[in-house]
């Protein structure tokens, strides 16, 4: 299973179902930044340095990072906001284990219309 790190704005709800589903997922309330702003290219390095695929909805700020980096990273899973977390637990659980290698990747998972 993968190795997620999970950016504050993914409601612990879905962490919880994605460690259900078998993936080690690191919030930021484990890492006792809750409720503490924390820059975006740090979220990323923390990731990165844990070999952990960055976890998000802030697409446009990380997509900017994906595009401009100087380093490879664990890869990156960018959401949009869905409010059945469960459902969106589940597919980024089935994105992910479609992807061969998440090394370096950024993949977009959207809610259904």
């Amino acid at each position: 299973m993968a190795r997620f790190c999970s950016h504050g704005n993914i409601a612990q709800q879905v962490v919880v179902e994605l460690r259900r589903l078998g993936h080690d997922v690191l919030s930021t309330l484990d890492a006792t930044k809750a409720n503490s702003p924390v820059a975006d290219a740090e979220v990323m390095a923390s990731a990165t340095a844990g070999e952990r695929i960055l976890l998000s909805h802030n697409r446009r700020q990380f997509m900017q990072l994906h595009r401009n980096r100087t380093e490879p990273h664990a890869g990156m899973v960018l959401c949009t906001f869905d409010p059945d977390f469960a459902r969106l637990a589940q597919r980024i659980h089935s994105t992910v284990a479609a992807a061969s290698d998440m090394r370096d990747r950024l993949i977009r998972v959207n809610r259904p219309g």
